[in-house]
């Protein structure tokens, strides 16, 4: 994928008094009573908005939030406002609407410095469409175009691709130029060895992932819900853990082509299984081979996370992307949150640690051990399917560099 022009290729000289169309991704989770939960994705978003104030530009920030099946109050952007303008520093302006005469007049009146909220982008279907014409209102907004919104980079959308072809120069934000960084550049260009850890409940989603880095890696590290549809295929009884039958032929071909790659593949060598599943279960641990009837394996077992460090203790570079278990139960957290120190461990002694979207940043912050990673994804789809070799259509149209 080729470089993109990144925001910090313009000065005071290309952004003073300029209408800067910003895509950034405020889609925050909100309680009941429409309290922020976790401001993660807001402030993200900072870095590029400050250095767009500080240049003289007039900002119009533009986001969805949620899945709203046209105008929903709910999803409405409103209550992010008091928290960004906390963030920024300045009073953040809102409008009801995300295009038409009224939006018009409130980007007319915004000062050099100043930043306008366009309502949630989503409550307009034609946004999800892509469509043309809608993506032409938007961009008539503004002069230039900056996407910071990594975790919709992965969907053909008007404010994401659509304005694009309408601004120039259309360029990568701070956070979309990092999530780059490191997730292009440590796929295509990794330090030496090269780790992949790949969890989560189904083969199925994760296939396209570990068939792209058998291709980069020199040690695959597999868990979570998706090794019982190895073990099976290898021949061991599973009990009544999560297997998907028909990926039994897959999986054989998976550790086929490791083998044949030459890519160390490592299955947990012990697990620990559960007599149903529930947060207070039944649980012991047992060889990989030896589940009984009617338990379910729903964590790895001592020994394949001691294995497991031994393994990354050898690395320069380590993704990770997905929990090794049933990380929502503290009983069955453990091999995940293990994981988490390890790379928080190795991270201190220079590895470049990545944590590629989803459960897995989920978990690392859950030990609090997030700040200590080189890299957090803020996007769950979008790097996976980064990770998977799949070009993003919100990248694509922006300009190179």
């Amino acid at each position: 994928m080729a470089t993109k022009k990144s925001v910090s290729s313009l000065k005071e000289g290309d952004l003073k008094g300029k209408r800067v169309f910003v895509r950034v991704d405020l889609n925050v989770p909100l309680d009941d009573s429409f309290k922020i939960t976790d401001d993660t994705r807001i402030r993200a978003a900072v870095p590029t908005i400050k250095y767009l104030m500080s240049n003289g530009a007039r900002v119009i920030l533009s986001s969805h939030l949620g899945r709203p099946k046209g105008v929903t109050p709910k999803f409405s952007l409103k209550p992010l406002v008091p928290r960004l303008s906390e963030l920024l520093g300045i009073e953040v302006k809102m409008a009801d609407d995300c295009i038409g005469p009224e939006v018009e007049k409130l980007v007319a009146e915004i000062p050099e410095g100043g930043v306008l909220l366009l309502e949630n982008v989503r409550f307009y279907k034609e946004e999800e469409k892509n469509d043309p014409e809608f993506a032409k209102k938007l961009a008539s907004l503004a002069d230039l175009y900056v996407n910071d919104a990594f975790g919709t980079a992965h969907r053909a959308h008007a404010s994401t691709e659509g304005v694009a072809k309408h601004l120039k120069p259309a360029v990568a934000g701070f956070l979309m130029q990092k999530e780059l960084d490191y997730l292009v550049g440590a796929v295509s260009n990794p330090k030496k060895p090269f780790a992949a850890i790949v969890g989560g409940s189904k083969v199925s989603s994760k296939i396209g992932v570990i068939e792209s880095l058998l291709e980069k890696v020199d040690i695959l590290v597999l868990g979570g819900g998706m090794i019982f549809t190895f073990y099976k295929a290898q021949g061991y009884d599973v009990g009544s853990s999560l297997v998907e039958e028909d990926k039994l032929d897959l999986a054989t071909t998976l550790l086929e082509k490791a083998k044949s790659k030459g890519v160390s593949l490592l299955l947990p060598s012990d697990v620990v299984i559960a007599d149903k599943f529930a947060a207070d279960a039944n649980s012991k641990i047992v060889p990989a081979s030896g589940i009984p009837d009617g338990w379910m394996g729903l964590d790895i077992g001592p020994d394949s996370i001691k294995s497991f460090s031994e393994t990354l203790d050898t690395t320069k570079t380590v993704i990770w992307n997905g929990p090794m278990g049933v990380f929502e139960f503290d009983k069955f957290a453990v091999g995940t949150e293990a994981i988490a120190k390890k790379l928080a461990e190795l991270s201190g002694k220079g590895v470049t640690t990545i944590i590629g979207g989803g459960d897995s940043v989920a978990a690392v912050e859950k030990v609090g051990l997030a700040d200590k990673m080189s890299h957090i994804s803020t996007g769950g789809g979008a790097s996976l399917e980064l990770l998977e070799g799949k070009p993003l259509p919100g990248v694509l149209a922006l300009n190179d560099a």
